[in-house]
């Protein structure tokens, strides 16, 4: 029996951040912490404000959408500073590179004003 077989560690497994309830790395902390702190907004203003049961949960309902847009929206199946890129553009506008609002919107020479 010829026993010539070579073993390599791949390191395959290292790749991934893993997933935890469908959603990759650590993403499930920004939910769990919009959770928390819509169970936190609830109680606020139920209890500090006297507001209604329905009113209170529409006010405590924004964090987790707002923690679910921003998941599903900017990180999960992205690559890696999609979310710092989207941002950036967002606020500083894009930098060096090329304006692309106006890029295709070249005048056509026999038009008139």
């Amino acid at each position: 029996m010829n026993t010539n077989l070579r073993l390599t560690d791949t390191n395959a497994a290292s790749d991934s951040k893993g997933r935890t309830w469908g959603l990759e790395g650590n993403l499930v902390w920004w939910l769990i912490g919009g959770i928390g702190g819509s169970i936190l907004l609830f109680f606020l203003v139920i209890v500090g404000l006297k507001a209604r049961l329905m009113t209170s949960f529409g006010v405590a309902v924004v964090p987790v959408l707002l923690c679910l847009a921003y998941i599903f929206g900017l990180r999960h199946g992205k690559p890696p500073g999609y979310d710092r890129d989207c941002f950036e553009r967002w606020l500083l506008g894009t930098g060096f590179g090329p304006d692309i609002r106006h890029a295709g919107f070249s005048k056509h020479p026999l038009a008139e004003n």
